[in-house]
């Protein structure tokens, strides 16, 4: 039957920083790049044979991606990057430090931006220094402004559904190594996680989330290989 593995990707400078990071393309930290080479010992220890890979187009997840199957030795294993699994786009907080923002917009706002499931927070300007139109990986692109965690489900399940899903259907065992959001969308799709609940579903950085599923692709069960920084996990609906 079909296997799932999420890995989201390892703690990167911006996270050290605390700074909104979204679509930036911020490298891993060292100890990042320890987390995602734990994550792919983890993979190996389990005996899990990853047969396809997909990635976003964002160096702290691609990286994560290349160094998990290095750890794991298999990294021969076929990765398609593809920007639908990037990061929210956090718009206008894009770069601000999450500390003095709070101070600037109030604790409770913030929270709202972070963490409601259908508030985006403001728009990012064009033409400033994180308008992404000038980044030749997403050339011809329709691109969003700002998202909220519903907006990144409305981009990311398209390509789950096109790209994931027919190879999992095939009985493949599948790794997606992204981030917090882009994995958390596919939580919410998978499980039927209700809006309300989604937001505070929590996924480690560089602990393999494995899902099994049925033929219709709905959970069997799930569990993190590092149960000693496991979060709780959804009930399947």
């Amino acid at each position: 039957m079909p296997v799932l593995v999420l890995l989201r990707h390892g703690q990167s400078q911006w996270n050290l920083e605390n700074r909104f990071t979204g679509w930036v393309d911020v490298d891993l930290t060292a100890e990042g790049e320890a987390q995602a080479r734990k994550g792919g010992e983890l993979i190996k220890a389990a005996g899990i044979e990853i047969d396809d890979a997909f990635t976003s187009v964002q160096t702290r997840a691609i990286r994560t991606c290349n160094l998990a199957l290095d750890a794991a030795q298999q990294s021969f294993v076929p990765v398609t990057k593809d920007w639908r699994l990037n990061e929210r786009h956090y718009g206008g907080l894009t770069g601000l430090n999450k500390a003095e923002t709070a101070e600037k917009h109030g604790e409770e706002q913030v929270t709202i931006w972070r963490r409601s499931y259908d508030i985006p927070p403001p728009e990012l300007a064009p033409g400033g220094e994180y308008d992404f139109s000038k980044d030749r990986r997403y050339a011809g692109k329709d691109l969003p402004s700002t998202e909220s965690l519903a907006t990144t489900l409305v981009r990311v399940l398209p390509y789950w559904e096109a790209a994931i899903a027919p190879k999992l259907k095939a009985g493949e065992t599948i790794l997606v190594a992204a981030h917090g959001n882009s994995l958390r969308a596919i939580v919410k799709h998978l499980f039927n996680v209700p809006d309300a609940d989604i937001v505070h579903v929590e996924i480690p950085t560089g602990n393999p989330l494995v899902i099994d599923l049925d033929a219709n692709l709905k959970p069997t069960g799930a569990r993190y290989l590092d149960e000693s920084r496991a979060q709780p996990l959804p009930a399947a609906r």
